[in-house]
């Protein structure tokens, strides 16, 4: 199962796991998305708003690896910060998760496999400023892996973040106006100067770059490998 699977990194890891063989639950927000994205895979479509914790109930329980992507961005200082859309973040990328673990593990439990991935992000690890919301139900979701990890271990459930850098995606395209108003500069400056300034690799990785991970802390050869945070920040976190 893949949340936010109708573009995007979502995408990316719905088509690269079933090119590995899985048959995918694409969970998006958008129907037509949604079901674009199965049809191209051979999947299942599900269209449900993460926001709505009771409609994660009619998600399917019996899934072995579950991918947690689903997220979107606000840019604003704090003191401008709408509280409602921080509290929206907070449930589409914190909750969400939380609750998708819930209903997910017993079944990863009683086959003694399971996969847990979250899509996290450089900014669960760092901060940047104008993105209070994200940032916080980032690094909210690094907690929820690690606790995952820990009682996942004896059922034989890994669980672990994907943190990329700034990825080129339609979430990040959408940024590029929102932080050239906050930082007072213009869009090329965005990218070359906030976007990519910490970036020691100067280009935005791709979504299949982001899936090729995903699918790899699925394999066979990374069942040690849990409570781990894998950068794929263009050496972002090493300066």
């Amino acid at each position: 199962m893949v949340t936010g699977a109708g573009s995007g990194i979502g995408r990316a890891c719905a088509v690269a796991l079933a090119a590995a063989g899985a048959l995918v639950h694409v969970v998006d927000l958008d129907g037509e998305s949604a079901a674009a994205a199965a049809e191209a895979i051979g999947g299942r479509a599900h269209v449900v708003d993460l926001a709505r914790g009771e409609l994660i109930g009619e998600l399917p329980a019996e899934v072995d690896i579950l991918v947690n992507n689903a997220g979107f961005q606000h840019v604003a200082p704090l003191t401008e910060f709408p509280p409602d859309r921080f509290e929206l973040i907070q449930k589409v990328m914190v909750q969400a998760p939380f609750l998708l673990l819930r209903r997910t593990l017993p079944h990863m439990y009683a086959h003694g496999w399971g996969r847990i991935v979250n899509i996290s992000s450089v900014h669960g690890l760092r901060a940047s400023a104008f993105k209070a919301g994200y940032v916080t139900a980032k690094h909210a979701l690094e907690g929820l892996s690690k606790v995952a990890a820990l009682e996942g271990a004896s059922h034989g459930v890994t669980s672990n973040c994907v943190n990329p850098g700034y990825v080129r995606t339609p979430l990040v395209e959408a940024q590029i106006e929102a932080q050239a108003a906050a930082h007072g500069i213009d869009a090329d400056q965005v990218v070359s100067d906030v976007m990519l300034g910490r970036s020691a690799i100067k280009r935005m990785i791709r979504p299949e770059e982001v899936a090729a991970v995903t699918v790899w802390l699925c394999g066979p050869h990374t069942g040690y490998i849990t409570g781990a945070s894998i950068p794929v920040d263009g050496g972002w976190t090493a300066a």
